[in-house]
């Protein structure tokens, strides 16, 4: 798109905001609407706008497929790991309640609900926008027939 100067200049003014959106719906998901995989999708069509408008070889740049690779083992990582916690402190698995605790009870520090579910939803929210881009990917490097 090195034709279209105007789409190139409103993408480079659209995708911070897109990108700061997405963050607003990720750590604002646990009170209201949204969470992780709204996040996620929000987050790589950030990304997947990017690389409609300056190329695939330019977003590789930015998000090497090497990086989402590792990501979309994070995510799931950081999910199963918090339910791997929660049984390893005694209760089920994602039961919260046991990550319930009483440190520096003069400052504001989440609940235990709070952690469990911002520590899961996390880890959908870096899954998702990782499988997303790596669709993109896949089928964007795909050769004409």
């Amino acid at each position: 798109m090195t034709g279209f100067p105007i789409i190139r200049i409103i993408t480079k003014l659209l995708i911070p905001y897109i990108l700061l959106f997405a963050f607003y719906v990720q750590f604002h998901g646990d009170y209201g609407p949204g969470g992780g995989f709204q996040a996620g999708v929000i987050f790589a069509s950030g990304l997947i706008l990017y690389g409609l408008v300056f190329g695939l070889h330019a977003i590789k740049k930015v998000a090497p497929p090497i990086v989402i690779e590792k990501c979309m083992a994070l995510g799931v990582l950081i999910y199963a790991g918090t339910g791997v916690l929660t049984m390893a402190l005694g209760g089920k698995f994602l039961d919260y309640s046991v990550l319930e605790h009483d440190v520096l009870p003069h400052w504001h520090v989440p609940s235990g609900q709070h952690l469990g579910i911002f520590l899961v939803e996390l880890g959908v929210g870096i899954t998702v926008t990782a499988v997303m881009t790596m669709i993109f990917y896949a089928f964007a490097g795909r050769k004409q027939v």
